[in-house]
């Protein structure tokens, strides 16, 4: 048996690799085998079929191994990877108290290295696409997308397009003009707080959209941090610059009860029910989050076709509910799955998902399948490649897309045993099991560490720039450190 090297996968040519098995849409198929030309998968059948239909290529034989669709992270903030320890045992809306601080603290090589590690982790964790949801450091986004194309990893990279200057928040008077509509693009705003540049905010985000036309790896997407941070003339616009640029606009979008009762104090709609009086409801709309839904609103996402991402592991850390996801799946909701920068690993994300469920759902309601592993493992693949708009590019291993792929170590302790392995991917899955990582068709990380780059240096470097931008953050924390919290409690 020829042993598995990075030599045999690293190659500049076609390669034909034959695995155990391939995760395909319609499940785990055994005796299957695929070709990896220019970036994308060439074929993809049975591996009798294609060897013979390949005679020039030499088949690399993958024993032990599953080859599966690389997961797809619906909701990052790539330059937030400095303060990932200082989000546990926070309330709600941490992003006024934490990430907004230290963002702006950041210059361009700390924004750099910031992104640069988010990415590292992720394609340790087996993502190859992240979607990063704009960030607030001054510094050219160019920075975010240099980071995540220097790691080798998928990234749609959201411009924030926020035209409400102060805090959004603080414009707490109800509207004089009632519900906003898409015809009125001013509706249902509050002067109170509204900049004058937004006509600037709009060019440049149709700016953005061009600016990425033909990258391999950066796709451009429109982001505004809350619907209160953009006046209704930003929202109905940007949602319209996307749906024509065939690209997204990402929006938290009901995810803090504090925020669905400002918007219906000052609009007397929630936050989903005033995107969808000004036209921003669709296809290209990302809500992330959606925590807080009430049934109409879950129907305004069936009927418009607006996608969410399901950020279980943040509702956990730092939200006020959990989304109901299983719903979602039921009425056809389109949903992807997301880390909020919580933790870089898809398996853990797709056990919490399931976990999510169960917890806040399926055990008040009896149901002990919650989406039966399969639900979350597809929207952590292709759905949410679709949620993200890159459906047509990446999350399924078939003829055409790309190469976007993980080599998964089946004969360990956890998955060898396994009769359903869908689910134990979904349970016992983990980012050990995870042999190599391939973004575009070519090796990103081989057992852990990048390829082409010095993945400990980057580390150090940001450690070190880590400690400075949060020393000098005006960060505000109500949980001490669990050491702090710890005394605290011996003492009393």
């Amino acid at each position: 048996m020829t042993q598995l090297t990075r030599e045999l996968l690293d190659s500049s040519g076609p390669l034909l690799l034959v695995p155990d098995a391939v995760l395909l849409p319609e499940g785990v198929a055994d005796d299957h085998a695929v070709v990896v030309a220019d970036g994308s998968f060439r074929a993809v059948g049975p591996a009798g079929e294609l060897t013979r239909t390949h005679p020039g290529l030499h088949a690399v034989r993958l024993p032990g191994h599953l080859l599966m669709p690389g997961f797809v992270d619906a909701h990052h903030h790539l330059t937030q990877s400095f303060g990932s320890a200082l989000a546990f045992g926070e309330p709600s809306e941490i992003f006024r108290r934490v990430w907004v601080p230290l963002e702006g603290a950041l210059d361009e090589e700390a924004a750099y290295a910031a992104a640069k590690l988010a990415a590292l982790e992720a394609l340790r964790g087996g993502f190859t696409t992240v979607t990063d949801a704009g960030t607030r450091a001054d510094v050219d986004v160019e920075v975010v997308a240099s980071a995540a194309r220097d790691a080798g990893i998928r990234c749609v990279l959201g411009l924030v397009c926020n035209d409400v200057t102060g805090d959004p928040a603080s414009t707490a008077g109800p509207s004089t003009a009632g519900p906003s509509t898409a015809g009125d693009s001013t509706a249902g705003d509050s002067t109170a707080g509204e900049s004058a540049s937004t006509a600037a905010v709009l060019e440049r985000a149709e700016k953005h959209l061009a600016r990425y036309a033909g990258d391999p790896l950066i796709h451009a997407s429109l982001a505004v941090s809350i619907p209160e941070a953009a006046t209704a003339r930003t929202l109905h616009r940007t949602a319209r610059l996307a749906a024509e640029a065939g690209a997204i606009v990402q929006i938290h979008v009901n995810e803090h009860l504090a925020g669905v009762e400002r918007s219906l104090v000052r609009h007397g709609l929630r936050p989903l029910e005033h995107l969808h009086s000004i036209g921003a409801l669709g296809p290209q709309l990302l809500a992330a989050h959606a925590t807080l839904l009430t049934p109409r609103e879950l129907t305004l996402l069936a009927d418009t076709g607006t996608a969410v991402s399901y950020n279980p592991v943040a509702s956990a850390w730092k939200g006020n509910a959990v989304a109901p996801a299983t719903a979602m799946a039921e009425r056809g909701i389109r949903f992807g799955l997301g880390t909020d920068g919580t933790r870089g690993d898809g398996f853990r994300l797709t056990d919490a998902a399931e976990f999510a469920q169960r917890i806040a759902y399926g055990l008040a309601t009896g149901d002990s399948s919650c989406g039966a592993g399969w639900t979350w493992l597809e929207h952590a693949t292709a759905g949410g490649a679709d949620a993200v708009g890159l459906g047509a590019r990446t999350g399924t291993v078939a003829e055409g897309l790309a190469a976007d792929f993980l080599l998964v170590d089946l004969a360990t302790p956890e998955l060898a045993l396994s009769g359903d392995v869908p689910w134990e991917l979904v349970r016992r899955g983990n980012r050990d099991q995870i042999t190599a990582v391939f973004v575009g068709g070519e090796l990103r990380l081989w057992r852990g560490r990048p390829t082409g780059w010095d993945g400990p240096a980057l580390v150090r470097q940001a450690a070190e720039l880590a400690r400075a931008a949060v020393e000098k953050a005006p960060i505000t924390r109500v949980h001490p450190t669990s050491t702090a919290a710890r005394r605290g409690s011996v003492a009393r």
